[in-house]
């Protein structure tokens, strides 16, 4: 648990293990928390390396200054250099696989593999005007959470973990949709995702990309990652079936399994005979 300097502005990030390097990038709503249960599974042969973005869990908050994603990819850049690595693999989801990807853009060099689950090439105007209904709603928690959690998850899942759900929506909007302080960081990490758009940079990456989508998911729809699977060369797709939008919650074993497959496969050609 550390913190370092970026731009006058404290991040926080954890790590787990030894090995090839697994930088895990949140989605909107999450941090570091978030990945407690997978913590050690993936740092068993790994090194795990979790962090909160600005604006997200123990981070330092940016409500003095504008900010775009460009931002959070400089500060991965700024992460790995505190860090003295060489070369990392990024896994991300959602917000994080967008961050991933700009930063695959630009910084490639850094990259070994990335692997992207529910992620976007660019914030639509289906996903922009999402991010705004969450915005308008914030100032009621239940408002809040029925605009933006039931379609994050598949209906079987939510209707089938319907008590978990249940705790899930007591807890958050007693302790953390009421929170100011909480929701203007919401506010500011959504619209920091309104001008994401690197459709026309796609082509330059090379490294080798697996893309995870999910049939269910009302955020980020299927097409969107068979568009980045079509932009990407290097990559390969994956479509969970019966799934939403927060895939590692609903299929935390698959999720391992593609992260850790993928990154720690040696081999990359096989002879069929």
């Amino acid at each position: 648990m550390s913190y370092f300097n970026f731009r006058g502005k404290s991040v926080y990030y954890e790590t787990y293990g030894q090995g090839k390097p697994i930088v895990l990038l949140n989605g909107i709503m999450m941090s570091t928390v978030s990945w407690r249960t997978f913590k050690e599974v993936l740092s068993a042969s790994n090194q795990l390396i979790l962090v909160d973005f600005l604006d997200q869990g123990r981070s330092g908050k940016m409500e003095d200054t504008p900010y775009t994603q460009d931002i959070q990819v400089d500060t991965i850049k700024a992460l790995i250099d505190e860090l003295n690595l060489t070369k990392v693999n990024l896994v991300g989801i959602s917000y994080g696989g967008a961050v991933a990807l700009e930063f695959s853009v630009k910084y490639e060099e850094y990259v070994d593999k990335m692997v992207l689950f529910n992620t976007t090439a660019k914030t639509t105007q289906w996903l922009k005007d999402i991010g705004t209904a969450w915005n308008r709603s914030a100032g009621d928690p239940i408002d809040y959470y029925c605009t933006t959690i039931p379609v994050i998850y598949s209906p079987s899942f939510y209707n089938e973990k319907s008590q978990w759900m249940n705790d899930r929506k007591k807890f958050l909007i007693e302790k953390v949709f009421n929170q100011k302080p909480f929701m203007d960081c919401m506010a500011r990490l959504t619209e920091s995702a309104d001008n994401h758009d690197v459709t026309q940079e796609l082509h330059k990456i090379k490294i080798p990309t697996l893309i995870v989508s999910s049939e269910n998911d009302y955020i980020t729809p299927m097409p969107e990652q068979k568009r980045l699977h079509e932009l990407i060369s290097t990559s390969e797709l994956v479509v969970l079936p019966s799934t939403g939008h927060a895939s590692m919650y609903e299929r935390p074993v698959l999720f391992v399994t593609l992260v850790l497959g993928f990154i720690n496969m040696t081999q990359s050609e096989f002879e069929i005979v």
